[in-house]
């Protein structure tokens, strides 16, 4: 792997908090004898949906990740991305408009078992350069029928003829404190003056 390939996987890692360590992976199972006798343990299991009658593990991917969506109050209809056509995101460049401010929101399924520490990472570049980086907390989730939304802090585009010039890269991956990678694709995207 080249020395550039380092890099951009080194930005694409999860960044924790001075002293964090994710713990290692448990099954449900474990998750439902886990300090049993903890009454706020037991409302934080509760609220994930770890019980007795929780689905049990199997196997295939945790987590399937759906679409992303950019939405702002400048923009008549969202912009959605659907994963089963990544193939063209790359083709087709979307185009944002400058110094709008906007938001990512990720759709995703939980098929199985539980996720712990579900994360967004995303990195543009332009000309190669990395203009800008975003590392958000997702959450832990269990599996249900409906697929879960997380929508991300707002952003703000870059605005000016020099920021109007060109095209940029992202690429966005979705993780836990595993490691496990459900989701890394890459889209482009213009700034113009409209939507």
């Amino acid at each position: 792997m080249s020395a550039q390939g380092n890099h951009e996987d080194a930005e694409l890692q999860p960044t924790f908090a001075e002293g964090y360590k994710p713990t290692a992976a448990k099954s449900l199972d474990a998750y439902r004898e886990l300090d049993k006798e903890d009454e706020s343990l037991a409302r934080w299991k509760a609220s994930l949906g770890i019980g007795a009658n929780a689905p049990a593990e199997a196997s295939g991917p945790k987590v399937t990740v759906i679409s992303l969506t950019l939405t702002s109050d400048s923009l008549f209809r969202p912009i959605v991305l659907h994963l089963s056509d990544k193939e063209n995101f790359k083709k087709n460049p979307i185009t944002i408009k400058e110094g709008a401010e906007y938001s990512v929101t990720v759709e995703f399924k939980v098929n199985h078992g539980l996720t712990t520490g579900l994360r967004f990472i995303q990195v543009v570049k332009r000309a190669g350069l990395t203009v800008d980086r975003l590392d958000a907390m997702i959450g832990s989730y269990t599996a249900g029928e409906a697929p879960y939304r997380k929508q991300m802090h707002t952003e703000s585009a870059p605005s000016g003829l020099i920021a109007r010039s060109g095209s940029y890269t992202a690429r966005s991956r979705v993780t836990d404190d595993d490691k496990e990678v459900y989701a890394d694709f890459e889209w482009v995207f213009k700034l113009g003056k409209e939507w």
